[in-house]
């Protein structure tokens, strides 16, 4: 019994969606929401519906031996995706435009121009747009002539030849990665006004063809597969393969072929003869496309959006001045974005320069573009310690970024470890060793979310500090078998007793906590699983939880996105319970909770419920020992868990239920985390 990944991932961004139709929530935070909305739906499509069509192609009996299979599912996607496009353009003009214009604000969208503004918009676009513009005039051989970027705009424009009493046909780019998307007008009667590029180009398109009929102006856009096929590149190093590969991804394979829903059959199939699409991958949608540029609309300096919530300060921490001091005498666990960042930056600054700290080691997925962890390393590197950074370049949309900075570590005299091809490291960890006085001391980070300051201010995540022997010892051995890339089949003479690793012991352990709880069910002792994930996916893992049910344990899920399981199936999941929570912050924290009582075990770390990162990347988590830190993860969850105002129930057949308000209260988890994390500050 396993729910398909997509029709799930697709009730995710539904629920996304939700956010944006809430009148509760702040007016831009709501144009955000449709934003995440719009950035999400393209991501799936360059990201998962290239393998959901070569999976559709395949023989029934093929199909059918995958775990999530389900029949007709290009035919489903298509249908949720056009219901929540048209619940998306709903939203924008029926509730958002008009709650826009009570605020002043008059957005230009699929509107007439008013004839004060048509001056304003031709100096706009003779003067900042049209440097950018590059026609291109189409004739049979459409991919010879023009082949459209992955993601970006284009107008297709009909031209009326007079004399000959044909149709030509022009492309022009609309660039929005080259000008702002947004443009403010001049104020009338005390209303601001704001147009998009596209109007103001397809306003003076008179200027690129004078002298012809314009006959038709439709706009469109092309998405391209994101998939990185490594195993196909054979030629120099993993780096220079990387890099060829991105200069590859713009002209992969079209996947998804956005046009005006105006344009005319003939010009439709016209293009996509032209860019060799198939059936498909060819949708209708609105007059405008890349609506994730509304994260960019402009504010005019009010105050619609979530009221500042300023992370709770670790005074014991900053005040010291040495948290290396600190931590030799408690460990720390830091949940944030509700805590602040900056004990995690003085971290790594403060090992940068202190002349004791002679090695640090490090893995890094996602960072910030402008880093000042890394800008740390290469520091602490020019300082003379030993620096070892283990950087995944396969971390998808985030490979020129890593690419970037492993430049500048690598010339600053960092040593950079890449991961094979067939491996990625998705683990958030490091580990500074210390030694003072021919005493050796060594300091470990395990986190649930990456080394990255900036999504750590909207990422729920949690980070532990610790000195912890057992902790710093494998974590070593960890990065020592990462250094020296021992072959696969060598594995096993590798041996974790306090962490959890992906490809070594991670299933093994989790298996034998759930199964611990089977038996206390069985023999009439309360059994409770608690898990949060951003994805549960694993079909064994799934299997286990489904059997654990039936035995008669409690099962309290929090699953933000992809869930493969099913909740509330009578004589299955009777006994499970899968919730969803969007709101503000992004939940992106993972926790695993095993047992009802005092002796119940906490474990938090990188690693979610999937095929990949259970049994095809390195991820690593850990137990809580500490009993106060191992109660404020249980409390945490107990937290979200009663949720009644941003929670829905997952149920079958990929259906969500808002949680109803039986108390008469609101909770709010995010808000009541907050509040409990402020009260512990407090001395709480």
């Amino acid at each position: 019994m396993f729910a398909n990944k997509d029709l799930s991932w697709l009730g995710f961004n539904f629920r996304v969606l939700q956010e944006a139709d809430d009148p509760d929530v702040p007016l831009y935070e709501r144009l955000k929401f449709l934003a995440i909305f719009s950035s999400n739906l393209t991501e799936f499509f360059r990201v998962r519906y290239a393998e959901v069509i070569a999976i559709s192609v395949l023989k029934m009996k093929t199909q059918k031996a995958i775990e999530n299979f389900e029949e007709n599912i290009i035919e489903k996607l298509q249908e949720e995706i056009k219901k929540q496009l048209i619940l998306f353009g709903d939203i924008l003009r029926e509730k958002i435009l008009p709650d826009l214009r009570k605020e002043g604000i008059i957005f230009y969208y699929e509107m007439t121009i008013r004839k004060e503004h048509l001056q304003e918009i031709r100096e706009i676009f003779l003067s900042d747009i049209l440097s950018f513009i590059q026609p291109v005039y189409l004739d049979d051989k459409v991919k010879k002539d023009f082949f459209p970027e992955n993601n970006h705009l284009y107008f297709v424009v009909a031209l009326n030849d007079d004399f000959k009493g044909i149709l030509h046909y022009a492309i022009v780019n609309i660039p929005s990665v080259k000008v702002k998307r947004f443009f403010i007008l001049s104020p009338i009667e005390n209303m601001d006004y704001v147009i998009f590029l596209d109007d103001i180009i397809r306003e003076n398109l008179k200027y690129l063809f004078p002298n012809q009929d314009i006959a038709g102006v439709y706009s469109i856009k092309i998405n391209r597969d994101a998939e990185l096929h490594l195993e196909e590149e054979y030629s120099g190093g993993l780096l220079q393969k990387i890099e060829n590969q991105l200069r590859k991804r713009d002209y992969a394979p079209p996947i998804r072929f956005l046009f005006e829903e105006s344009m005319p059959r003939n010009l439709q199939m016209y293009l996509a003869s032209g860019f060799n699409l198939s059936a498909e991958e060819i949708y209708s949608g609105g007059r405008y496309h890349n609506l994730s540029d509304l994260l960019k609309f402009p504010s005019f300096n009010k105050a619609l959006f979530y009221d500042k919530r300023k992370p709770l300060s670790s005074v014991d921490v900053m005040n010291s001045g040495d948290i290396f001091n600190v931590l030799m005498k408690e460990d720390i666990l830091f949940h944030f974005p509700y805590q602040s960042y900056n004990p995690v930056l003085s971290f790594f600054n403060q090992a940068a320069v202190d002349r004791d700290i002679d090695e640090i080691y490090i893995t890094l997925y996602r960072v910030a573009e402008e880093s000042h962890i890394i800008n740390a390393l290469i520091s602490a590197a020019k300082n003379g310690k030993k620096v070892t950074v283990f950087i995944e370049l396969k971390a998808r949309f985030d490979e020129a970024n890593n690419i970037k900075w492993s430049k500048r570590m690598k010339d600053a005299g960092v040593r950079l470890i890449y991961s094979p091809p067939e491996i990625k490291v998705h683990s958030k960890t490091a580990l500074i060793r210390k030694q003072k006085k021919g005493i050796k001391q060594s300091f470990a980070l395990v986190s649930t979310g990456n080394f990255n300051e900036i999504t750590a201010q909207f990422y729920t995540d949690h980070l532990l500090m610790t000195t912890d022997k057992n902790i710093v010892e494998e974590l070593l051995q960890l990065f020592k078998f990462l250094e020296l890339r021992i072959a696969s089949d060598q594995t096993k003479k590798i041996r974790f007793d306090t962490l959890l690793v992906s490809r070594f012991n991670m299933v093994p352990v989790l298996e034998q906590l759930i199964n611990k709880e089977i038996r206390k069910a069985e023999n009439g002792e309360p059994a409770l699983i608690r898990i949060k994930v951003n994805n549960l996916e694993e079909p064994n893992m799934i299997d286990l939880l489904y059997k654990a049910g039936r035995a008669g344990v409690s099962i309290h899920l929090i699953v933000r996105s992809i869930c493969c399981m099913e909740a509330g199936v009578k004589n299955e999941s009777e006994n499970i319970i899968i919730k969803r929570i969007v709101d503000r912050y992004l939940e992106h924290s993972r926790i695993l909770i095993f047992g009802a009582g005092e002796d119940a075990v906490a474990i938090m770390g990188s690693a979610d419920l999937m095929t990949r990162n259970l049994l095809h990347r390195i991820e690593v988590m850990v137990p809580i020992k500490s009993e106060k830190y191992r109660k404020e993860l249980i409390d945490y969850f107990d937290i979200q868990w009663s949720d009644n105002d941003k929670a829905v129930y997952l149920l079958p057949k990929y259906q969500q239920e808002k949680v109803e308000n039986t108390i008469g209260l609101k909770c709010n988890a995010q808000e009541g985390i907050y509040t409990y994390l402020e009260g512990k500050n407090d001395g709480g």
